[in-house]
């Protein structure tokens, strides 16, 4: 029983001794040796190190990506209207001997002090342009600058801004309506307009259909007469032709169909006995 309380108490000793005389640093962090409040040596690799206990003391620092989500502020517009901004920026530590001294390790000073600086870079460069063109593509280009400008200032504070973005940028909810309402009216005037240049383009179209519909009845018209008036002229032709063959045949042919559209069963025709048109039944013998 003795035996298991010296080992205890041994490896309960150890354990203290290796806390007092050593740290261990993962790869998300980097760490600071201070000695009595003063950085004497910076460990930013991981891996297991060793300290003078009580006179050395250790500070962890963040070896990550941050994002800080700014605050949502107003600002004012070249063009006087007032914007509210909602932005964020992603940051790390970049000098940990500077952040150290600036902040004092702490991520909140830290963020405070980006608040500071992007808002007021942010609001001098998006002041200096039109509400059309902070929400166009151009707004990048804004960013762009305000993320240089910044990142100059903050290396002061061992900071180093990787990018500033912005979520959203609404209109203040007393003039959202009022901007809504003169935007849809924009609209449905261009919507008006472009009713009005479709309904002439329609009636030039149906113009233009009607005129040529009635240019091609015509040429139709015209080329039908023409036909017919050729058709006519050959049948003619023909006609003469044939009688000229045989004009006795042709005048016998011409006066049976003549006959044959005149009498009908129980017709009755009164003419002379004389008259031409009974010349052909006399010569046939059937009149007497």
């Amino acid at each position: 029983m003795r035996k298991l309380l010296y080992f205890v108490g041994v490896v309960v000793l150890l354990i203290i001794l290796y806390n007092l005389f050593s740290f261990s640093v993962d790869e998300t962090k980097k760490a600071a040796v201070l000695r009595f409040g003063k950085i004497v040596k910076l460990v930013e690799e991981p891996g297991l190190y060793f300290k003078i206990p009580f006179v050395q003391s250790i500070k962890y620092l963040e070896d990550r990506l941050l994002n800080y989500d700014i605050q949502p502020r107003e600002i004012y517009t070249s063009d006087k209207k007032r914007l509210r901004i909602d932005n964020y920026a992603l940051w790390k530590i970049g000098d940990p001997r500077k952040f150290i001294e600036a902040t004092g390790g702490s991520i909140p000073n830290a963020q405070s002090r980006l608040d500071d600086i992007v808002y007021s870079d942010l609001r001098d460069i998006l002041a200096k342009h039109t509400l059309n063109e902070i929400v166009s593509a151009k707004r990048l280009e804004y960013l762009q600058e305000v993320t240089k400008r910044s990142r100059e200032k903050l290396k002061d504070f061992g900071i180093q801004l990787v990018e500033v973005r912005v979520k959203r940028a609404d209109l203040p909810a007393e003039i959202e309506q009022a901007v809504f309402a003169r935007m849809r009216s924009e609209r449905e005037r261009i919507a008006a307009q472009l009713r009005a240049e479709g309904e002439q383009r329609a009636k030039e179209i149906s113009s233009a259909a009607d005129r040529d519909k009635a240019i091609i009845l015509a040429e139709a018209r015209k080329s039908a007469e023409e036909t017919m008036g050729q058709g006519d002229a050959a049948a003619l032709e023909t006609y003469a032709s044939a009688y000229n063959q045989d004009p006795n045949f042709y005048r016998f042919w011409r006066s049976l169909e003549s006959y044959k559209k005149s009498f009908n069963d129980g017709d009755t025709i009164v003419l002379s006995t004389d008259s031409d048109y009974l010349r052909f039944f006399e010569s046939m013998g059937l009149i007497k």
